[in-house]
């Protein structure tokens, strides 16, 4: 492995670790060690734009909660000790009970290197193809309906189409806060291009919503129906491109008779949209030429999500609107590198490079190529499949690589009881603690963003690199170089003698050459075969890049679209129609259950908040899980705004804030994903969420699970500041969220303590008695026993240590105020009484919730900004607060906010 010295005060070309965008970033190391972050101007995917989270990268990067070391049993051991100890296990298990029992759980945090490697090891090795990875929960049915219609997992399409479109529809996904750079990049052509239209199809009215849209909440589980009539309406309107259909597709006819099954009454009951709001988005569709269908989440995670993809594609094909400018089906991925993953062969029923895993021509020449011993050859088991192999005691050997399934994968108490039971679990990670690392045998310490090397591909097939700027802590080390070593030690040694990630990269792109380029979609033969210093160099690059026959030097396509002209990837170069009938989902709610389920991203979150939960200024924005209900549906179950609930399924229950708008569908609940119990009591949305998947793509039904909610009927309420976060926390309700200086803290319990003074002292991590009251220069109680109030404040050195605030009712203190107070100094005793008011005092700013994360500005400030100031734009208040000026994640909601004051300010008028 070769080793490079960083260097200190330069500047790295990069690209952001979040979300499947791929934004190009520029990081500079400083003298004193410190790191700042922007977005790399030059890169073509975000031009120099980013979202809060990657803006944020920087304060992400403190080697707080670190794995520095292996550690066996809970014990740290040196890497020869945790690597033959891996290698001997994997060894036992093969010999006693076969390949089959031995699985790989991998993640689209991993480069494509690191990716490369271990399919490698596992497929033509080991012999079995057990390794499946967690964008099976994100773009598998993408993967499978690409596949059907395409031959090969192709996305056509780049984000250029999204300027160029004429109409955006926007199908289950909701782009400013999942992926807020490509939302910018529609937010502009809609500035310049007032005639492009945009429909939004999402149950919720999210963010995304906001934009001048067309907005069509459709009924969870349904757009298969809707996309359905879809169809039938274009063919019916004279709108099929007869020659196209004629020449490059074949199936039509089937396809178009099971959408027509259902007439437009039938789809607007199974939508729940009025007729007219159909036909209004099907004219849309009819009279533009230049149609983008951008869809994610919403429509992968569901048991029926393989066919929603082939329905949107079937109308595009339909029209011929694929693979020209902005034209075509576009999927959206929710990883940094998700999709490089599914080029080296990341899920189970995949080989690398987009060979087949049923293609006996393309097994032997991976194999050969590869010299592998005994090359798998059928699928293996799918994440959700593996975890309940494991439960039943099929997989004896697991290696988790870079994810946290515990938290991530649906029915995740079945998952973490698994995990549990294995005789042998191994995870390579970059956090010590986790849900998921709590029950590893053996854990490795991993490089982390920042400090690895190798590629990644975003959405539009670009691959770029992502380069080290910092040096490897501890003793940690690239995944790509612990499952090589562990390869070794298996008795694999030639086959995983990498010098580095070029290395792989080169034999990974040779890889693509393996059989004849006219069969396959994914070509890298013209990036092959370079040296270290190239591909340290190297540019970002949309695939196919195929070499010259002549000259030997790459062909970067002019036309990087796929399909325009034809030539699919299919035996006879002809696309499929895939008949989609409309199914209902596998669960439907009943008398127990009878609401409807749906998870997601909140906008400065990320997955299960490893990495965000380090930034105080991300956790400022939404620092506790909450459920959002329509008022309707509050109102019977007896659920009051700001208070908490209880959201139950047949497989588990969390506790969650409420949180009351119309903005949600009524029947549905929407939970965030990202909590878990490294930040709150009992928030782990996906332990409530159904195991059910796609029969075709194996994905799980994310957004379609039947629940119940009830009131969480606390007897008391606290919230708190403090320097440390307390080791163990007791009562039934708590969430911790970073701040700045410290940590803030929600807790609620059935049963109010019965001494408040001993349970702050353990809260606060300090000894007996500090809260003594007559040590009041030091700490401060203020007790109401009539309101049940009681406030309690400790100083350290003329700095807040901690404060509490417990209330009978939800407290109604300003977090954000509160939250403030860990940077003040408070050096008389007055100071240190106002704290015991909860609340600023007179002439003392209390921004209000924060919504811009980037400058941190308030709701309070964005409304007096309005109110006071005559803010009407999000321009104009921008430039008086700089709030939605950097990443514009937050525009949305801060024209929200205006539209509301404004209004207020009109009816005050009136009634004046």
């Amino acid at each position: 492995m070769t080793s490079k010295a960083i260097k200190v005060h330069t500047t790295t070309a990069t690209t952001c670790p979040y979300c499947g965008v791929g934004c190009g970033v520029l990081a500079t190391t400083k003298e004193d060690g410190t790191v700042s972050v922007t977005g790399d101007l030059e890169h073509p995917a975000n031009f120099g734009r980013l979202c809060s989270k990657g803006a944020a990268l920087h304060e992400t990067l403190s080697l707080e909660g670190r794995l520095l070391a292996p550690h066996l049993f809970g014990k740290m051991v040196d890497w020869e000790t945790a690597l033959e100890f891996a290698a001997s296990q994997f060894i036992d298990c093969i010999n006693t009970h076969g390949a089959e029992s031995v699985a790989f759980y991998l993640s689209g945090q991993l480069l494509t290197e690191d990716y490369y490697v271990a399919n490698k090891l596992m497929k033509g090795f080991i012999g079995t193809a057990n390794i499946d990875t967690n964008s099976r929960l994100c773009m598998a049915s993408t993967v499978a309906g690409h596949k059907r219609a395409f031959g090969t997992d192709t996305v056509p399409g780049c984000y250029e189409d999204l300027t160029c479109a004429d109409l955006i529809v926007l199908v289950g996904s909701n782009l400013a806060w999942c992926h807020p750079v490509l939302y910018q990049r529609i937010m502009a052509a809609q500035e310049s291009r007032p005639e492009m239209k945009l429909v939004v199809i999402d149950p919720r009215k999210t963010a995304t919503s906001d934009l001048d849209c067309h907005h069509l909440p459709i009924a969870p589980g349904s757009d298969v129906a809707l996309f359905n009539g879809l169809l039938s309406f274009l063919e019916k309107n004279g709108a099929v491109e007869q020659n196209y259909v004629d020449a490059h597709t074949t199936g039509v006819r089937g396809a178009c008779k099971a959408a027509g099954k259902q007439g437009l009454s039938t789809i607007a009951n199974i939508t729940g949209l009025p007729e007219q709001e159909i036909l209004q988005f099907y004219h849309s569709f009819l009279g533009t030429e230049r149609v983008v269908t951008v869809y994610s989440q919403g429509v992968n995670q569901s048991s029926s999500g393989t066919d929603k993809v082939n329905a949107i594609i079937n109308c595009h094909l339909i029209t011929g609107r694929i693979g020209k400018p902005g034209c075509g089906p576009f999927s959206v991925t929710g990883q940094p590198n998700a999709m490089g993953g599914r080029e080296v062969g990341g899920l189970s029923n995949q080989l690398a490079s987009h060979l087949s895993l049923e293609n006996l021509e393309h097994r032997n020449a991976l194999q050969k190529f590869w010299k592998a011993p005994k090359m798998a050859n059928k699928p293996g088991l799918k994440a959700v499949e593996l975890f309940e192999a494991v439960k039943a005691g099929k997989i004896k050997a697991l290696w988790i690589m870079g994810t946290n399934p515990v938290d991530s994968l649906p029915e995740a108490d079945t998952v973490r009881s698994a995990l549990e039971t294995c005789p042998f679990v191994v995870i390579s990670d970059v956090v010590l603690k986790t849900d998921t690392t709590a029950y590893a045998d053996l854990l490795l310490p991993a490089a982390a963003w920042g400090e690895k090397d190798g590629t990644v591909t975003n959405s539009e097939r670009r691959i770029s690199r992502q380069r080290a700027f910092l040096p490897l802590p501890g003793v940690t080390k690239p995944d790509w170089w612990i499952t090589s070593e562990v390869a070794k030690r298996m008795g694999f040694r030639d086959a995983f003698c990498y010098t580095g990630p070029a290395d792989i990269f080169d034999e990974y792109t040779r890889s693509t050459g393996l059989v004849q380029s006219d069969k396959r979609d994914l070509d890298l033969t013209g990036i092959s075969n370079v040296d270290e210093a190239a591909y340290d160099a190297m540019s970002p690059v949309m695939w196919p890049v195929k070499k010259r026959c002549k000259a030997g030097k790459p062909s970067f396509e002019k036309n990087y679209r796929f399909f325009a002209k034809g030539h699919f990837f299919t035996e006879d170069g002809k696309a499929r129609f895939i008949p989609t009938p409309y199914r209902k989902p596998q669960t439907s709610p009943s008398k127990e259950y009878p609401l409807i389920l749906n998870t997601g991203r909140v906008r400065d979150q990320w997955h299960t908040m490893t990495r965000t939960s380090l930034s105080a200024r991300l956790m400022a924005h939404i620092g506790e899980p909450f459920a959002e209900l329509h008022p309707e549906d509050a109102e019977n179950f007896a659920i009051e705004g700001a208070s908490l609930l209880k959201v139950t399924s047949s497989h588990g229950s969390i506790i969650a804030r409420a949180v009351i708008t119309d903005r949600q569908l009524k029947g549905s609940v929407f939970v965030p994903m990202h909590w878990t119990d490294q930040f709150t009591a009992k928030g782990r949305v996906d332990c409530v969420v159904s195991s059910q998947t796609d029969p075709v793509s194996g994905q799980p039904e994310s957004k379609f699970t039947p629940i119940a909610i009830s009131p969480f009927r606390a007897s008391w309420y606290g919230f708190a500041v403090l320097r440390e976060k307390p080791n163990s926390l007791t009562p039934e309700y708590w969430a911790a969220a970073k701040a700045k200086g410290g940590w803030s803290l929600e807790l609620a319990g059935l049963q109010k303590p019965d001494d408040c003074s001993a349970f702050a002292e353990k809260l606060f991590c300090c000894e007996d008695g500090a809260l003594n009251q007559n040590n009041n220069d030091r700490a401060l109680v203020y007790n109401d026993p009539t309101k049940g109030h009681i406030r309690i404040a400790l100083f350290e050195d003329n700095q807040l240590k901690a404060a509490l605030f417990v209330a009978c009712e939800p407290v109604t203190v300003s977090r954000i105020w509160a939250r403030d107070l860990l940077t003040m100094n408070f050096e008389t005793t007055a100071q240190r009484l106002a704290v015991l008011a909860a609340g600023p005092g007179e002439g003392q700013p209390d921004r209000g919730a924060i919504v811009c994360s980037c400058f941190s500005v308030g709701l309070n400030q964005i409304t007096n900004a309005v109110v006071k100031d005559h803010c009407q734009t999000v321009n104009e208040l921008g430039a008086m607060l700089n709030a939605g000026t950097n990443c514009g994640s937050c525009r949305p909601e801060i024209r929200r906010i205006i539209d509301e004051a404004l209004s207020s300010q009109i009816g005050q008028n009136r009634k004046c």
